[in-house]
């Protein structure tokens, strides 16, 4: 870590590249938490967003690198981690030996061991880092991060991991056990919200009342996280995206790969991915994951709820 770029109480400069939804939530947390954090996004309202809470932005990797001792990669797949690192004015290629890059993207965990292994021949840290607990954790700075490297990595992570999670599971020594874990947790999110969507329009087609039947589930043992907060989307007629049908066509996708490679049958979770890419194809992958249940609706000729409909019991 050079010592230039480190602000006078030893804390590292911060950069975050991509700021979306979760990266915005992580990069202002970062500052709430006294960081210095340059941003970083194609879009210009993006960056203008970050400056107005406080934050520097820039457009391209390539303006931060040589500022900063710790790099977040709150992108959204391997592609564009791949693009960031290792693309045209890579920061691969720019970051100071010795500095850290924090991976959050969900990928495979091959791709993460990998990673941690072309960074170290850079002279990189990499600490294999993904995130869970959505939008709203992320700009409250209570994120639950799976994370995997070298002591010498936790160390310098030490100050942002701080600001912008409530929990930090530290699974390994090297990349690769964070995004292993990643991925079992959203095999176990994906399916749970095809469940949860699969279960009510079984309700609704029995002709149950959406809201009675919510309450009912939320209080029984059929309950689930994702049910309980999942629902509310679909009784609500809301499919704003809090998180996108097309990530879990993504991120199930690298379940079923993963399973591929190790030689596991999951039918389950193959199950929960051609309901997602149904509703992808259907044309709606970009609306919230709860989306799922319009596949049902289309197919068995549910009525769902509209929305604004206060007229449920």
């Amino acid at each position: 870590m050079s010592e230039s770029s480190t602000t006078s109480a030893g804390s590292p400069v911060c950069g975050v590249v991509g700021l979306g939804a979760m990266g915005m939530g992580i990069a202002r947390s970062l500052l709430r938490g006294g960081l210095d954090v340059i941003g970083c996004d194609v879009s210009s309202a993006s960056r203008q967003a970050f400056e107005e809470a406080g934050g520097e932005a820039v457009a391209s990797a390539r303006e931060l690198a040589p500022r900063c001792d710790v790099v977040l990669l709150v992108v959204v797949n391997a592609d564009q981690v791949e693009a960031v690192l290792f693309g045209e004015d890579g920061l691969a290629a720019t970051l100071a030996s010795g500095s850290l890059v924090i991976q959050c993207a969900t990928v495979a965990p091959s791709f993460a061991e990998s990673l941690g292994r072309r960074l170290a021949e850079a002279g990189l840290m990499m600490l294999d880092a993904p995130i869970s607990g959505g939008a709203a954790k992320a700009a409250s700075g209570e994120l639950s991060v799976m994370a995997s490297g070298s002591a010498e990595a936790f160390a310098l992570a030490e100050a942002p991991l701080g600001a912008m999670a409530a929990t930090v599971h530290r699974l390994g020594d090297a990349p690769g056990p964070g995004s292993s874990v990643k991925l079992v947790n959203q095999h176990l999110a994906g399916v749970h919200i095809a469940a949860a969507a699969e279960a009510m329009a079984l309700g609704l087609k029995m002709g149950i009342d959406g809201r009675a039947l919510y309450r009912v589930i939320t209080q029984s043992a059929g309950n689930s996280w994702m049910f309980e907060n999942r629902v509310p989307h679909i009784l609500d007629g809301d499919y704003h995206p809090l998180s996108a049908v097309d990530i879990f066509v993504k991120d199930l996708n690298i379940v079923h790969d993963t399973g591929r490679e190790l030689r596991l049958s999951m039918p389950v979770a193959a199950s929960a991915l051609q309901q997602f890419t149904a509703a992808s194809g259907m044309g709606l992958g970009r609306e919230d994951d709860a989306a799922v249940v319009k596949v049902y609706a289309a197919t068995a000729g549910i009525a769902l709820p509209a929305a604004n409909d206060d007229d449920a019991g």
